[in-house]
């Protein structure tokens, strides 16, 4: 796994399905064995035409995904390793730029 692939994991144990999650964590610690949890953002599907809320981007096919996908970029969750599927895409370069102004922008960090 590597920062900005897309994985499936189950944040909520009441969730049925595993959900799209963007790997946040640096390089080192997702290649690091001895680090065994990572930061995520979580992605929920998103119905054709839906309105996103001010703290999502959505991902879609240019990011290996198979269906439109809001991930919300106000919270990070730390997941163990093990728990993430193999990767299903990775977060192309252009969408990599809006996630990170999006966080800026949401927790209102300076930049």
């Amino acid at each position: 796994m590597h920062q900005w692939d897309i994985v499936r994991v189950r944040i909520n144990p009441k969730d049925r399905d595993a959900h799209p999650a963007v790997i946040l964590s640096c390089e080192e610690d997702c290649q690091d064995t001895e680090f065994l949890r990572l930061n995520v953002l979580y992605g929920t599907k998103r119905p054709p035409g839906a309105q996103l809320e001010p703290w999502q981007v959505l991902l879609n096919g240019a990011d290996g995904l198979d269906f439109a996908t809001a991930v919300d970029c106000g919270v990070f969750y730390l997941v163990p390793k093990d728990s993430c599927s193999p990767p299903v895409g990775c977060v192309s370069l252009e969408r990599r730029r809006i996630i990170g102004r999006k966080i800026n922008e949401v927790l209102r960090l300076p930049r």
